[in-house]
């Protein structure tokens, strides 16, 4: 997020290592009011990938059940890593597909390109199959 509007990178980085020092009770709470100021001052512009925004529903319905953190937090790992994997698998294809361009792109380039005039070998009329080849008949 670009712009005037948005936090610096040293105060975000600041926000980290305080965070980084919590338990996910007290995580839980920062988060909840991290929403609530983005919801009466944020600028909407960030928006969550599918795969987040489904390992958040997760997360949300989780904690409105009132399960413990720890059965959270595994929950949430496990859906990390499956969301690490599927951007590994997402790279690869698009990996794939450039590459694919590319050699497709090589090999037109490289592909001769046919002569407008046709060829004297190609204009000759080849000979009659079915006409018998003429017999020398003095016998010499």
């Amino acid at each position: 997020m670009e712009g005037d509007d948005a936090m610096n990178e040293l105060l975000m980085k600041r926000i980290q290592r305080r965070l980084a020092n919590l338990k996910d009770e007290q995580g839980y709470q920062v988060l909840d009011y991290a929403e609530f100021l983005e919801t009466k001052y944020g600028t909407g512009e960030h928006k969550a990938s599918v795969i987040d925004r489904i390992a958040e529903g997760v997360e949300d319905t989780m904690r409105a059940g009132r399960l413990p953190a720890a059965a959270i937090r595994g929950t949430v790992s496990a859906m990390d890593s499956a969301t690490k994997a599927l951007d590994k698998l997402a790279g690869a294809g698009r990996a794939a597909v450039e590459e694919l361009g590319k050699t497709a792109a090589d090999a037109s380039e490289a592909a001769p390109v046919p002569d407008a005039a046709p060829s004297a070998a190609a204009t000759e009329t080849p000979p009659d199959i079915d006409t018998p080849a003429k017999v020398d008949e003095s016998g010499e």
